[in-house]
């Protein structure tokens, strides 16, 4: 059987869960165990699918087709595991499984009560994570803060689970915040002190405090915290700011968080390795020079909605020893009299993924800038979509080319429905996951980015390209790259006597890793670079 990590919050929110859980997983596979981790989150959506961007930031994507919560992004690129469905639950998925289970006459004639019905439902979902991914330690998050009333039923479960697997199968760490008050020039630990005493009415101990805060804090700090809190005060570690959030591992190694996992779930393991993630890290350090790119998007006042396209751009130029730099221009503020202008200084354009027809001629105006000045351009699903139907207004004199996610009309749909699926219906009707095989056609820039004719990528979109277009884009130089094959859906478009105009409908994004970026992200960041 796993043993288990779980991860609580207090104090505020977005302290850094999911980043310090992310860590742990990379410490605890560096020595050389199995982790799998998940994701809780209190709300009543059943998944972030149908959640706009400025609730929730990103959807992430997994391999089977879940729409998960962005910590699943930091998740597999810190622990460079492929994650599941099973990684996120809400508690909207949690009532509604209940609730289905006794519309159907599961429990008998039972009384249906958070406890013990909806607990059970938690708890089943660790043991079957623990389960169903054969790992050495599984790592749960759970989202919102201590104290906040949905989140209540996820904390008393956590507690039945440490009763039932014993302190030596399961450890709580708690992330709160070590206040700093700039007016008298001190630290102030109440806030942590008042948020585990909040844990503690809930019946649970943590056994390691991570404080967020801006630098090192004092011995007397920690022997404060640990007097009040009621651990050691080797277990009390700081989790200060960092350049990059690659870098925090390493500081989590420097204070042994791992082996204090480790020796309270009597784990014994190899020393731990983190050699490669070091050098990784020296190689975001040596990154001096920077690359640009700008960056044409709808959602881009919380550029959490785009948060692994930005780490999939930053991981890409760290091969280059280049640094980021985005110049975000908002879709709909483009127009003909201005997109010119705003463009002019482009070094490479990327328009990403969106729902919605709000921008959609500003975005199509970006493509058609990149592709006629020779701007390194790279569409993802939308971006793809949008820079298709550019090239047939321009090179097929169809003005009214369009997508019928725009354009109800369907005068000329150049993109339209995956056929078959329910249109009435917004959640779970997408093609999701990376169960299509993309064929890659031999001699293309595709082919040779991923050097290979066959890949696996993940997808999340309804709409598709109408086939009826394609021999006539085709005779105008539209390269269709890549070809899901059994359904003949495209899948990648490409322009050949181009620096590099590549457009996909799957989001490539999801699949880059520190140190392996996503080959379509490599291209484009190596066209930007090396660009005259």
């Amino acid at each position: 059987m796993a043993k288990f990590v779980f991860v609580t919050g207090g104090v505020v929110s977005g302290l850094g869960k999911g980043i310090t859980a992310s860590s742990l997983g990379n410490l605890l596979k560096a020595s050389g165990l199995k982790v799998f981790m998940q994701k809780f989150d209190p709300y009543l959506n059943v998944d972030p699918g149908t959640m706009s961007p400025y609730q929730h930031g990103e959807v992430f994507v997994t391999d089977d087709g879940g729409e998960t919560d962005l910590d699943l992004g930091h998740y597999e690129r810190f622990i460079d595991e492929k994650l599941t469905k099973m990684s996120s639950t809400s508690a909207g998925k949690i009532y509604l499984e209940t609730i289905n289970a006794e519309r159907r006459g599961d429990w008998g004639g039972q009384t249906i009560q958070v406890v013990p019905h909806i607990t059970d439902s938690i708890k089943n979902k660790v043991y079957q994570a623990a389960k169903s991914s054969g790992a050495d330690v599984i790592i749960s998050e759970i989202g919102g803060t201590v104290g906040d009333i949905e989140s209540q039923p996820f904390i008393e479960a956590i507690r039945q689970i440490r009763m039932e697997q014993g302190k030596e199968n399961v450890v709580f760490i708690h992330v709160a915040l070590l206040l700093y008050l700039n007016a008298s020039k001190e630290y102030k630990t109440k806030p942590i002190q008042m948020s585990v005493k909040e844990l503690l009415s809930l019946g649970i101990q943590p056994d390691i405090i991570v404080q967020r805060t801006d630098k090192h804090s004092s011995k007397e700090i920690k022997e404060k915290i640990s007097l009040f809190c009621n651990i050691p005060t080797s277990n009390v570690i700081d989790a200060i700011d960092k350049e990059s959030i690659y870098e925090v591992p390493l500081e989590m190694y420097e204070q042994n968080l791992h082996g204090l996992v480790l020796d309270q779930l009597q784990i014994k393991t190899k020393k731990t390795d983190m050699d490669s993630w070091t050098k990784f890290c020296e190689k975001i350090k040596a990154s001096n020079e920077e690359f640009e790119v700008t960056f044409v998007g709808k959602y881009i006042e919380l550029q959490d909605a785009y948060l692994s396209v930005i780490e999939s751009l930053k991981i890409a130029g760290y091969e280059f020893k280049r640094k980021l730099k985005i110049n975000w221009v908002q879709a709909d503020k483009l127009n003909e009299s201005n997109y010119k202008d705003v463009l002019q200084n482009a070094k490479g354009i990327l328009v990403p993924g969106g729902f919605g027809d709000r921008g959609i001629e500003g975005m199509i105006l970006a493509s058609k800038f990149a592709r006629e000045n020779n701007v390194p351009y790279l569409g993802i699903c939308l971006g793809m979509q949008i820079a298709t139907i550019s090239m047939a207004r321009d090179w097929l004199n169809l003005p009214e080319a369009n997508s019928t996610e725009f354009d109800h009309s369907g005068a000329a749909p150049i993109f339209d429905f995956i056929r078959g699926i329910d249109v009435q219906n917004l959640g779970g009707t997408l093609r999701l996951g990376a169960f299509y095989k993309t064929t890659i056609k031999e001699g293309t820039k595709a082919e040779k980015l991923y050097g290979s004719t066959e890949v696996f990528e993940r997808h999340r979109h309804r709409y598709e390209f109408n086939n009826e277009y394609k021999k006539p884009l085709e005779e105008k130089g539209l390269v269709f790259s890549g070809i899901y094959e059994e359904k003949q859906l495209v899948e990648i478009v490409e322009l050949p006597n181009h620096p590099f105009f590549v457009g996909s409908q799957y989001h490539p994004e999801f699949t880059s890793r520190p140190n392996k970026p996503n080959p379509l992200f490599k291209g484009f960041v190596e066209a930007i670079v090396n660009n005259k």
